[in-house]
């Protein structure tokens, strides 16, 4: 499948974790100018990507982005979603251990931080990257929503959020008047988890049944997926399936996949996009070569018809 060249809107996000470390400056220039040719205009980083990479502070992959829209000078034609939580409050320190949380002080000067890196005055959605129950909900959402109220942030999402949380987070945010969570970020791919398991990387929260149950009674929350192509594991040999997939619905699904891949001369890969994409959600793809976001871009063009995205939902 060809990879389009054209410029239309395309409902996949970019994922810019190694951007500015483990991918340099001018490969990072290279894949944001190509994403963005494509109809790429989504683009996921973090106050924190990579810390916990020796060396890295979290500052990187909002730089590099930061330099990349100085350089374009594009900045309103380009959807930044950053988030504040999970940045260690010690230095060198790569685990969740320090985490900064979700503090009114704290998202406050976390904002600041990422615009500064970012060089922009807005961000076009802002999340808690972590969910902290040491604060008060009303505490962390009144934060975001006096950002709102600034001008600083024109929408509010929850990452890692079970969904009774989000639930009651709404609630909170409509009682009094205040921008509500309207994006959910989650691990998500086309395999399903086994009951009652938890990946191996720590922060990491799966979709569950609760949060597609929810989501489809509240029309108005997106969801953002990540890890949705699980580090290339779809694909690659030398990437071995996660161990919280380790049943036999597995087996079958991943046959099936191939499967429809086959038929519509796709990648694997591209099938998982387009299955995410066609459920209305946004996948978030993280690329470190060019081949890669090519396959990605190639996705969006993919369309799953009614029977084709049936056969895929009811294998288990």
């Amino acid at each position: 499948m060809r990879s389009r060249s054209h410029s239309l809107p395309m409902n996949i996000a970019l994922g810019t974790i190694p951007f500015g470390t483990a991918v340099g400056t001018r490969e990072t220039f290279a894949l944001l100018d190509r994403f963005a040719e494509a109809g790429g205009t989504m683009l996921d980083t973090a106050n924190n990507y990579p810390f916990w990479v020796e060396g890295r502070s979290g500052d990187e992959s909002e730089l590099a982005i930061g330099a990349w829209l100085a350089a374009r000078g594009n900045r309103d034609e380009v959807f930044i979603s950053t988030k504040a939580g999970a940045r260690p409050t010690v230095p060198g320190d790569t685990t969740l251990d320090s985490a900064e949380g979700l503090s009114a002080a704290v998202v406050a000067r976390a904002a600041e931080g990422s615009l500064r890196r970012l060089g922009t005055d807005y961000l076009d959605v802002y999340w808690s990257h972590i969910e902290d129950r040491a604060v008060p909900l009303e505490e962390t959402l009144g934060a975001f929503d006096e950002l709102a109220r600034a001008g600083k942030v024109r929408a509010v999402g929850a990452s890692n959020l079970p969904a009774w949380r989000l639930e009651r987070a709404r609630n909170v945010s409509a009682a009094r008047g205040w921008m509500p969570y309207t994006y959910l970020q989650l691990r998500h791919t086309y395999l399903r988890p086994r009951p009652d398991t938890r990946p191996a990387e720590s922060g990491h929260r799966l979709v569950t049944d609760d949060h597609l149950d929810y989501l489809a009674a509240e029309p108005d929350v997106t969801l953002w997926a990540y890890n949705t192509l699980m580090y290339g594991a779809y694909t690659r040999t030398d990437r071995p399936i996660p161990e919280i997939y380790d049943h036999p619905g597995t087996e079958r699904r991943l046959a099936l996949l191939h499967e429809v891949a086959d038929e519509l001369g796709a990648t694997p890969n591209q099938v998982v996009l387009a299955w995410l994409m066609s459920g209305g959600i946004v996948p978030i793809v993280g690329v470190t070569r060019m081949e890669q976001l090519d396959e990605a871009i190639g996705a969006a063009d993919l369309k799953l018809d009614t029977e084709l995205r049936a056969r895929l939902d009811a294998a288990r």
